[in-house]
């Protein structure tokens, strides 16, 4: 449904680089690359560039190098950057003709640079430093290598890269760096990684036992672990829950459907490279693309539950939902962790409505997932309007409709009040979307839940319900997913919690802590009420000493633990220590129970 990982559009932009860094800076970062490739061409000749682009917080270049960089090449380049920027050298534009560009560029005896030139148009922009160093280029930079600060620079990594991105051409060497206007902004930037790697959700979910990858299973296929199904079983079930009370109704849809269906909603002419290969059961369907495919989304499927009878106006509007497995051909060096795979599940609804039930019906879905947001504690976020670029042609359907659809989506946020902005380009190819934004603790940007307007696919499918005059008509389809996708949703809340996850998603929610084997019957027996109340309660069973137990309670983040002794056992009592508030003393039995249930069920703390 979204270009986050979601039903209805191949691509899995989960995280959207910021783009309010300034003009200076991309100026810097932009300059700063090229200093470092003059340098790693004049310690390392022979070696050849290809792009070297700003980024978000930084720049890279890719480099054919004879040799592999090491740590120490870093540091050199590093130093002979330093040489080159203290030698305050001009930065000079300059535009030449084609054949201009290629006599130089063949005098260089540097065919990646020409690859680059035969898709650039004229006149060609080339910039120098000094007059010793040149690369195709549209810029910005600076004017002088000395606006740029030795102590706000730093070179960060080593990585693999093909040549444009395919597997099939030449592997190259990509430097990463980062340049800042000051060493402050540097230092914070540096602790700020720190930060990012203290949460990366791939080490924390291997620490908390959620989650593995196995090479046997394939690249992008996560397994999820007993842990990390219950993490999974607690979002599906809370979910459900909402929409049961705002009148959904569940359906289930195969993993693979004919390649038909798709050619009929169009994402096969359009995104047939992000779905998985044809399957079929012999060559001649797969050559004549009568065959099988994985489904990369789950809309195809809900509108022909939605078509399988006629409608009337009375049945409408009508919320069809799904927790659905949607599966694209992602290239292995595109993955990364549960934010980028190649199978996830899609909290997918599709609400088919009259023409005079779309604005309400789209603004409770915004409410719907607002309530979500305000659940996991995801309050610091944007609305983006995704409207299509009438300038592209990837679009399907009529400039009528895409008008009275974007129509219905400002209608929407200015109902609301909302602070929003449009993205153009950013519509699916079907319709256009309403995005959150969200802004993380370490002030990344991602696109979480997604809604959209839809007149075109309900057309392709010749969708109808019988209105109240007796007439066939045509309803209009809004998709959503407040979540976007289980996966994707799940790695940003292990990141943005820290692995601290609220009482009420917690894996485990109390773990008890016996201070002899003596113990154990009324732990047991306590566990055993705390289980009937649905609270999901362990009793630490190893030999270890109390303080070994509680370092490991802590280690694996459990939201409450309590030690259990002969004071304990007497009273019928537990003493609580929770991650939020610390040591809360010795609570009778019956009251952690209860206090227990009511924390949970108002997604609070104990």
């Amino acid at each position: 449904m979204s270009a986050a990982q979601s039903s209805d559009q191949p691509s899995q932009n989960i995280y959207l680089p910021k783009t309010s860094e300034s003009e200076q800076l991309k100026k810097i970062r932009h300059t700063t690359s090229h200093v470092m490739a003059m340098a790693v061409q004049k310690l390392f000749p022979g070696t050849q560039v290809t792009i070297g682009p700003w980024i978000e917080s930084g720049f890279y270049y890719d480099f054919d190098s004879p040799t592999p960089f090491t740590e120490q090449d870093l540091k050199a380049i590093k130093k002979e950057m330093v040489k080159i920027i203290k030698r305050k050298l001009p930065v000079i534009r300059e535009e030449v003709s084609r054949a201009e560009a290629q006599q130089r560029i063949e005098a260089l005896q540097e065919p990646y640079k020409l690859e680059i030139l035969a898709d650039l148009k004229e006149p060609i922009t080339l910039y120098h430093l000094g007059d010793e160093w040149w690369d195709l280029c549209a810029g910005p930079h600076v004017e002088s290598t000395a606006e740029l600060n030795p102590k706000a620079i730093e070179l960060e990594s080593v990585a693999g890269a093909y040549w444009r991105g395919d597997e099939t051409k030449a592997q190259l060497q990509r430097i990463y760096g980062t340049a800042w206007e000051t060493p402050e902004q540097l230092a914070e930037h540096k602790r700020r990684k720190e930060e990012a790697l203290r949460r990366d959700h791939r080490k924390l979910g291997k620490e908390l036992g959620l989650f593995i990858f196995s090479d046997l299973v394939g690249p992008g296929l996560p397994l999820w672990t007993p842990k990390g199904t219950v993490l999974r079983s607690q979002l599906e079930d809370f979910l459900k829950q909402e929409q049961i009370k705002r009148g959904y109704l569940g359906v289930t849809t195969p993993h693979i459907a004919r390649v038909d269906l798709f050619k009929t909603s169009g994402h096969w002419q359009k995104y047939q490279e992000d779905m998985f290969p044809l399957m079929s059961e012999n060559d001649a369907d797969r050559n004549s693309e009568q065959g099988f495919v994985m489904k990369p989304m789950n809309c195809p499927f809900h509108i022909q539950i939605y078509k399988s009878e006629l409608r009337s106006y009375r049945d409408l509007p009508m919320r069809l939902a799904e927790f659905g497995t949607v599966y694209r051909y992602e290239q292995s060096g595109e993955l990364g962790g549960l934010t980028r795979v190649r199978g996830f599940t899609v909290d997918d609804s599709h609400l088919f409505v009259t023409p005079d039930q779309l604005d309400d019906e789209f603004l409770k879905v915004v409410d719907l997932i607002l309530s979500v947001f305000d659940k996991l504690q995801l309050q610091n976020f944007k609305a983006r309007l995704s409207f299509r670029d009438p300038a592209s042609d990837k679009y399907i359907g009529s400039d009528t409709a895409w008008e009275k659809a974007e129509n219905a989506i400002r209608r929407a946020v200015e109902a609301l009040g909302m602070e929003h902005f449009e993205g153009i380009g950013e519509a699916a190819f079907y319709g256009p979307k309403l995005d959150f934004i969200f802004q993380d603790v370490l002030d990344r940007e991602w696109q979480l839940g997604t809604v959209q307007v839809d007149y075109n696919l309900p057309e392709r499918f010749d969708l109808e319900f019988m209105g109240e005059d007796g007439n066939r008509q045509r309803p209009i389809m809004i998709h959503r997913a407040p979540f976007g996708s289980l996966e994707r949703l799940i790695g940003i809340l292990i990141e943005q919690y820290a692995g601290v996850f609220p009482l009420w998603l917690a894996p485990e929610q109390l773990r008890l802590l016996t201070v002899g084997d003596d113990h154990m019957p009324f732990a047991h027996k306590v566990a055993a009420d705390l289980q009937a109340a649905g609270v999901r309660v362990m009793v630490d069973q190893s030999g270890d000493r109390l303080g070994k137990k509680i370092r490991n309670a802590e280690k694996a983040k459990i939201p409450v633990m309590s030690v259990i002794g002969d004071q304990e056992v007497e009273a019928n009592s537990l003493n609580i220590r929770t991650r939020a508030a610390g040591e809360l003393g010795v609570i009778s039995v019956t009251e952690v129970v209860e206090r227990v249930k009511g924390a949970i069920a108002n997604y609070g703390d104990f």
